[in-house]
């Protein structure tokens, strides 16, 4: 449990500026061959000259600063600065439109926005907005005095991301300090993470996993982040694991799908690379398989949300369970409640809602301004989200879907990540998803949407009977409608339903 005094600047930067000054903290690179490294004694003390900046244009404790900046050393002294002086840092997306931006600073009252882009950030800052452009941020590093860390406390908030806008209200996740303690058993059982460790993750920076994984917790352990602020080429991955020498890489299961089908072979050499990790959405056991053979190294997956990040993982070092995202972090409390209701966990090979303890670090203070939906979400000493799964007799957990993906085909319930497991499996099937179709009036039916591999002619007749050989009849779909590409979110996820409707 955390101390209840805590920071979580100086848990990642202050004190290894003063332990490790010398040690690579970040590096970013861009789309050209140069790359651009940050030792920890720099990154400490820009970050509190920034810090010291935002205090002299009247900023105080609890204020939200909205950061809206690309994979650049900006965001990430902006975050640390707003945390070590007691504001709440809210990563939002460079992609955000005008609308959009004005639409989440007013949702969350934030008094500030970042914006590296000059232009950008003078067309999108609302008006009652303080702006912090690039040409401020470098004056305040050129002329302010140092600020001092603040004495917050571990429950005291420290950012608040908004959930990646798959439902019609984005939700504000306000996170505490205490959150980086919360992190620690996701080190040993899903990164491996040490402090000789380079990190580098494929995603952007304001979204959770990547702000977790590519900065939180390589700076919690004195190791090295790396970012990537050029062009999106799933080519570009391999070469810059070789680039700067990585040996963990963080991705989501289409990144991986992508580097295999675009990468030059010879590229996925990589020796410095460890291992891989994966989250966002399952990883199939075929990708797993491919990526395996291909490169020599495992891809270990978790599961987490926003509200937690990842609490469910694979370990390194031991044995994956294709299609399990592995057993509970050490030192977690996860449980599998009724999706009725009850706080009685349920036997193994039930399935039902994941739940997690309310008593972990990690979990959120709560959603802004929505105590409604915040008592939607906790069930006596349990936070119950919307994930369905199962455990085995051997503690692996199974993951099932969403709660409100599950479709209701002819009456029966089935969750989609059965489905599109065996349609991926086929050699014909380069990427895949699953949903429910009303054909009629009160009938459904499920349809598998199938991006076909490379030059393989994959045929309806062909995958709807192989799906017949693995599932039961009410679980098959009974259409395969082909696409060019299945849509996915700005960090890769699965947007189901943004898959066409019309049949």
């Amino acid at each position: 449990m955390p101390p209840s005094s805590y920071n979580l600047a100086w848990d990642c930067l202050g004190r290894w500026a003063i332990e490790r000054p010398e040690k690579t903290a970040l590096i970013i690179c861009d789309g050209s061959r140069s790359r651009r490294h940050y030792i920890y004694r720099e990154i400490d003390s820009m970050a509190r000259r920034l810090a010291s900046g935002f205090l002299a244009s009247g900023l105080m404790k609890g204020d939200r600063i909205m950061i809206r900046a690309a994979n650049s050393v900006d965001f990430v002294l902006a975050f640390f600065a707003a945390t070590m002086i007691g504001c709440v840092a809210q990563p939002a997306s460079k992609r955000l439109t005008s609308e959009e931006t004005r639409k989440f600073a007013a949702d969350s009252g934030a008094r500030a926005i970042v914006a590296d882009d000059i232009s950008a950030g003078e067309q999108v800052a609302p008006a009652d907005l303080i702006l912090f452009d690039h040409r401020k941020i470098e004056r305040f590093l050129a002329e302010a005095a140092p600020a001092e860390y603040a004495a917050t406390a571990a429950d005291d908030p420290a950012y608040l991301v908004f959930t990646s806008g798959s439902t019609a209200h984005p939700k504000g996740v306000l996170h505490a300090h205490r959150v980086v303690i919360g992190r620690r058993p996701m080190a040993p059982d899903w990164l491996g993470l040490t402090d000789e460790d380079i990190v580098l993750h494929a995603g952007d920076i304001n979204w959770t996993y990547a702000l977790g994984v590519g900065v939180l917790d390589p700076f919690a352990a004195g190791a090295t982040g790396v970012l990537y602020a050029g062009p999106r080429d799933p080519a570009i991955w391999p070469r810059l694991v070789n680039a700067v020498g990585a040996t963990i890489f963080a991705a989501v299961p289409g990144v991986y799908r992508q580097i295999l089908k675009y990468a030059e072979a010879r590229s996925l050499s990589m020796p410095t690379l460890r291992h891989c990790v994966t989250a966002g959405e399952a990883m199939t056991p075929d990708l797993l398989a491919h990526w395996r053979d291909a490169t020599g190294t495992w891809a270990y997956e978790a599961l987490g949300m926003s509200e937690i990040s990842t609490y469910v993982s694979c370990r390194p070092g031991d044995p994956i369970r294709p299609g399990s995202a592995g057993r509970p972090q050490r030192g977690r409390r996860v449980a599998i409640l009724p999706v009725e209701g009850g706080e009685e966990p349920l036997a193994p090979g039930e399935t039902g809602l994941i739940a997690v303890h309310r008593s972990d670090p990690g979990l959120m203070l709560g959603y802004w301004n929505r105590p409604e939906e915040e008592s939607a979400v906790f069930r006596g000493e349990w936070f119950v989200g919307g994930d369905l799964a199962e455990f085995d007799a051997d503690g692996f957990l199974w993951f099932r879907g969403r709660n409100d993906d599950i479709m209701n085909a002819l009456g029966y319930r089935v969750s989609p990540l059965e489905v599109e497991k065996v349609l991926g499996a086929d050699p014909t099937v380069a990427d895949v998803a699953v949903a429910e179709r009303q054909v009629a009036e009160g009938v459904s039916i499920i349809v598998g949407f199938v991006v076909p591999k490379g030059e393989s002619q994959a045929v309806e007749a062909d995958l709807l009977a192989n799906c017949a050989r693995h599932l039961a009849s009410y679980k098959c779909p009974r259409k395969i409608v082909f696409i060019s590409e299945i849509p996915r979110t700005p960090n890769g996820k699965l947007n189901r339903s943004a898959l066409p409707q019309v049949l």
